[in-house]
């Protein structure tokens, strides 16, 4: 009897301590699904260079399509400024970008083995335009001498890097020749309002951000104008992080690009925001030139 006994309390003890272990590994394993789930999130970010409703707008459009089509959740993760993007991209909260020439290199010099995989056709031959008032007198960027000037971001490639160094090219220093300091906007939108309303004399942006808004009549053309268009060289991308793989399991990588560059005009939301009817394949060679400008102006080490 008592032998029976002792097995019993033993077989109750067993059980009692098999129960407290599976909970353990219940709340263990919904910890860990959790956990998991954060990591699921497929975060898109993009250069805060132009108005913020309107950047909203398009790049939850591209997370929305993205989301459909790879079935992945998406999500895009607005930056308050160029640096917070390129940090958010280094520390890998960031999977994937919208980012200018400048801030792609910064990006991938930042990240080993992350890559600048797609861009619009334009990017390829992109272009800055400088902007001043009809009646200002200037008509080259010889005439800027002694003027005041406003740049966009400093990180950005067409509102700053690429202007900064075809003055150069015409014997301007930004840093001695204009009339004090050059102005940081901080955007190119906010760039041609500051020249139109006088602000400053004279400036310079991104193209596609100066045909925009004549397009749309959010820029007085009675008031600026543009004197000099810069040369091309290349820009805008979309940057994917080398962690993808990682993180969202093999081949997440390819399907997210494959997703890109099969953007079409039937995604009119997108293709309208960008300004473009498509995306085309891209790498980060391609931007060496950025790199070496940036170096020269020391811009980047």
């Amino acid at each position: 009897m008592k032998k029976w006994l002792s097995v019993l309390l033993l077989a109750m003890l067993v059980f009692s301590l098999a129960a407290c272990v599976s909970q353990q590994d219940d709340k263990a394993s919904e910890s860990k699904k959790e956990t998991t789930n954060t990591k699921e999130v497929f975060k898109i970010g993009a250069i805060p260079d132009q108005n913020a409703a309107d950047l909203d707008k398009g790049m939850t459009a591209v997370a929305k399509y993205l989301s459909e089509k790879t079935g992945m959740k998406v999500e895009f993760v607005p930056s308050v400024d160029y640096a917070a993007l390129v940090t958010g991209f280094q520390r890998g909260e960031i999977h994937m970008a919208w980012f200018g020439g400048l801030t792609s290199v910064q990006a991938v010099n930042l990240v080993p083995g992350a890559e600048s995989f797609a861009q619009r056709p334009r990017d390829a031959e992109f272009h800055s335009v400088f902007i001043t008032q009809p009646n200002s007198g200037i008509t080259k960027l010889e005439d800027l001498k002694g003027k005041s000037f406003t740049f966009g971001s400093e990180s950005s490639t067409s509102g700053h890097l690429m202007p900064r160094y075809f003055l150069t090219e015409a014997g301007i220093d930004p840093n001695k020749d204009f009339d004090g300091k050059p102005n940081f906007s901080g955007s190119h939108d906010t760039t041609y309002k500051l020249v139109e309303s006088g602000a400053f004399k004279a400036g310079a942006l991104n193209e596609a951000v100066w045909e925009a808004a004549v397009k749309e009549g959010k820029v007085d053309s009675n008031k600026v104008k543009v004197f000099y268009t810069t040369p091309a060289f290349f820009d805008y991308n979309w940057t994917i992080n080398s962690n993808v793989d990682d993180v969202f399991g093999d081949g997440a990588k390819k399907k997210v690009e494959d997703a890109i560059l099969s953007i079409t005009t039937n995604q009119k939301e997108i293709t309208d925001f960008f300004q473009t009817d498509k995306f085309i394949e891209t790498k980060n060679d391609n931007y060496k030139k950025i790199q070496k400008v940036a170096k020269e102006l020391n811009i980047i080490k």
